[in-house]
């Protein structure tokens, strides 16, 4: 009773100590088996059904997405609307041990100063129903848009600077997967005729070809922006565009805008420089 054995007798544990090593292969088989199971369970999840979080997607997944949102907000913004090239900031992580990618396309809109939040609101009229867009004012970012494009693409709007207006539609970090691929532009359009032409007029480089910028409409079809590098500007803008100019947009001391053909052409003032866009937009 006080824990001395007698002699001639065995432990009381001795004889569990064998059968619990037979259940040992067991245990293990189960072990690996349950493993098994859920890595089973965890490729037909991935393959079948719907992500549930933004890392299930990777960013040459998402990109789509993204090209689709930005044409969406060309035809809410526009006709002084501008795409800006994607940008791909990478450093970020997806988890603790992968690292990711964010990708960033966006779309500039020049307006009459003091118009910045009518223009948000307009826009979020404008976006698809489901993407619940809104615009709160803060006292500290004043109007912000946002909304939802859909498979974790965040949409947003803020106001840049006295008549300026920037939309752009943002990824999160995600796998890099096989990268982004931005859509293909094609053949030169009339946007890189408008810009050549408004280009002579400011006495800018010949011959330079332009960066273009392509987003799918929603309706089909595709918004094209042809970019220039800045040139000097010249005492008045405006005055040395009317020449080429065809239906004047909008004259203000950030940009002075206006159509040729179906092109809208904006000289984005900043300074003593000129930065030129040509933009043929998509149709509201």
């Amino acid at each position: 009773m006080n824990g001395v054995v007698a002699a001639g007798q065995a432990p009381p544990t001795g004889p569990d100590r064998p059968a619990s090593r037979r259940w040992l292969p067991w245990l293990l088989a189960a072990t690996v088996a349950w493993a098994v199971l859920l890595t089973v369970l965890t490729w037909t999840s991935v393959r079948d059904d719907p992500p549930t979080v933004r890392e299930q997607r990777s960013l040459a997944e998402a990109g789509p997405v993204v090209d689709r949102a930005v044409g969406e907000l060309v035809a809410a913004a526009g006709d002084t609307a501008v795409l800006t090239p994607p940008e791909i900031e990478r450093g970020c992580r997806v988890t603790p041990f992968a690292d990711g990618a964010v990708l960033i396309r966006g779309v500039d809109v020049f307006v009459p100063v003091g118009v910045e939040r009518a223009l948000l609101e307009r826009v979020a009229e404008r976006l698809p129903g489901h993407w619940r867009a809104g615009v709160r004012v803060t006292s500290d970012d004043g109007p912000r848009l946002r909304a939802d494009a859909g498979e974790f693409v965040t949409v947003e709007g803020t106001v840049v600077g006295d008549g300026r207006v920037r939309l752009t539609a943002d990824t999160g970090c995600r796998p890099v997967g096989d990268g982004y691929a931005a859509p293909a532009t094609g053949a030169t359009g009339a946007e890189t005729e408008a810009l050549a032409a408004a280009l002579r007029a400011l006495g800018g480089p010949a011959g330079a070809a332009p960066e273009v910028v392509v987003a799918p409409c929603p309706a089909g079809g595709a918004a094209r922006t042809a970019r220039a590098d800045v040139v000097p500007a010249p005492p008045s803008p405006a005055a040395t565009l009317a020449p080429v100019a065809r239906v004047p947009l909008l004259n203000t001391p950030q940009a002075y805008a206006y159509r040729r053909g179906g092109v809208t052409v904006i000289a984005g003032l900043a300074g003593d420089r000129v930065a030129l866009s040509a933009t043929t937009g998509c149709p509201a």
